[in-house]
């Protein structure tokens, strides 16, 4: 078949870089003298009035839409010429063996979208980490196995991460819910959409917990102690609700960078700490400061502890620290000139500098408390530290204008679960869900105090589905409707992501029921 442009608005680079590939030789055989962009010229006039703008192209039956300045020009998909448009031109898609779009996307750079993608990724969750190296292991050698886990699930959190944006780059999807409808089908996409909102339920709740024990240190410090219950209450109506209020968020955006900012000054502290040795048994500076149950404490139970069973819940609460991929499509619509190439290279670099950061807090965490590291490890550090008061802070203060950006999500989730139609979406109702949501969140960080149980199960149940179960469901099925146009190496890394999906529920029901029986 043959595809015909409407010449007399199409951009001429369009044209042009394509034609240069199969006719700049020959043409400048004959215009020797001649620029490139004179003799584009001579071929994009010769098309013109010769009404041979066509380009011969071995097609299937579907089209695919390529986006110019001016207006859409259908494309064929080809099943025996693969390729993709990048920078104006057509290049073989050598990686993934299909056609795919590229060259679209939206402005933001790559160096940007790494930051941000970090920023999403390194959260409180970092901070909970000791506490699963500690719920298998207390001898400082079990942080060796623990290292390496962290790094190996690092490695494949991000290249599910990556699975989920070529998804979106096969089938044009714009959010993890319209990536299962174009792929699993529509019927059961409540399943992705009821699992991304009670995860991020999850996180708000997170969220809460952690403030509540902050504030509660950060109050005892200056000579005012109260209860848990009360830290809680008093920064959720003073504070957390008039944010969760607000119709308009975007003036809260810029301060989430300074969550990452936040934990890497806590990383920095909590280094000076465990090489400063005041946390040392037995005569730590500020070991007198400290309860029991938060005193270092070491045994012998070090790098072959990691078979221990319990070790699936540092698997799990390691789903819940890198889990990011319901906001996949974003990031990959989101990136300027959104190859699967460029895609690629700012997950794993975004990811690589996460499971740094995770691997050196987790270490200096569990090196300095060891079996005793809690479920939020500052609670761990005596309310006299300043240095530690001052991170304590930094992510109390991160947390805060991060909460209405995360609280909105979940409840947008809700909304969409009970098909509540935009326009029926008023400020009342927004009000009266905040308030419900807002109460039973805080309800249930009264009654949960254990941050690693919250992660370890949220994991388990929630974050194992997001990043290896459905995925791999999605990627099956994509390829599969690709039909004879699959490549054997696709066909191959289907059964790769099949293997992972199965290791996910593996993971998730024994992480699910260690977390449930070692629940505070």
């Amino acid at each position: 078949r043959i595809c015909y442009y409407e010449v007399k608005d199409l951009p001429l680079s369009l044209v042009t870089n394509y034609l240069h590939h199969q006719h700049h030789s020959s043409y400048h055989s004959l215009y020797p003298s001649q620029s490139i962009m004179t003799i584009n010229r001579r071929i994009f006039t010769l098309l013109a009035f010769s009404a041979l703008a066509t380009f011969p192209l071995v097609c299937e039956s579907k089209a695919a839409l390529i986006p110019s300045a001016h207006k859409h020009v259908v494309l064929p998909r080809s099943t025996l010429l693969k390729k993709s448009f990048n920078n104006g031109e057509f290049k073989k898609n050598e990686s993934s063996g299909v056609t795919t779009r590229g060259g679209g996307g939206g402005t933001v750079t790559v160096s940007s979208e790494i930051m941000n993608l970090v920023k999403a990724i390194v959260g409180v969750g970092v901070l909970s980490l000791s506490a699963g190296v500690a719920a298998f292991g207390d001898a400082p050698g079990a942080i060796i196995p623990a290292v390496t886990l962290i790094a190996l699930m690092g490695t494949l959190a991000g290249y599910e991460f990556s699975i989920i944006g070529r998804i979106c780059s096969y089938t044009d999807a714009t959010s993890y819910r319209t990536a299962w409808e174009k792929t699993v089908g529509e019927a059961s996409s409540w399943i992705p959409a009821f699992t991304v909102t009670f995860k991020t339920f999850l996180a708000v709740l997170a969220y809460s917990m952690v403030l509540a024990d902050t504030f509660k240190s950060l109050l005892e410090s200056v000579g005012l102690p109260v209860s848990r219950t009360k830290s809680l209450v008093t920064v959720t109506i003073t504070t957390l609700l008039p944010l969760c209020l607000l119709k308009n968020l975007s003036s809260l955006a810029p301060f989430s960078l300074l969550g990452i900012m936040g934990m890497l000054f806590t990383c920095a502290a909590m280094t000076v700490r465990y090489f400063g040795g005041t946390y040392a048994a037995p005569d730590g500076k500020f070991l007198s400061d400290i309860p029991e149950n938060f005193l270092p404490k070491f045994g012998d139970l070090g790098a072959s502890a990691v078979l221990n069973p319990k070790a699936f819940i540092l698997l799990c609460m390691l789903s819940t620290a890198y889990i990011c991929h319901f906001n996949a499509p974003k990031f990959y619509i989101e990136l300027e000139n959104n190859t699967v190439a460029r895609f690629n290279k700012v997950v794993f670099t975004s990811f690589g500098i996460s499971t740094v950061i995770f691997c050196i807090a987790t270490a200096l965490g569990f090196l300095t408390f060891g079996s005793n590291s809690s479920g939020f490890v500052l609670s761990n550090y005596s309310t006299n530290d300043t240095l530690m008061k001052i991170s304590r802070l930094a992510v109390a203060f991160a947390l805060i204008f991060t909460y209405p950006l995360v609280f909105v999500g979940c409840r947008e989730g809700v909304l969409d679960l009970f098909n509540v139609q935009k326009e029926k979406r008023t400020n009342a109702l927004l009000d009266k869900i905040t308030f419900c949501l807002l109460t039973l969140i805080t309800l249930a960080a009264m009654k949960v105090k254990d941050l690693s149980f919250v992660l370890a199960f949220g994991g388990a149940t929630l974050g194992n589905a997001l990043i290896y179960i459905f995925p791999a469901l999605m990627f099956r099925k994509a390829i599969k409707d690709m039909g004879e146009g699959a490549s054997d190496a696709l066909k191959a890394e289907v059964k790769f992501t099949n293997l992972l999906g199965i290791l996910g529920i593996v993971f998730g029901c024994i992480g699910g029921y260690m977390a449930l029986t070692t629940i505070n």
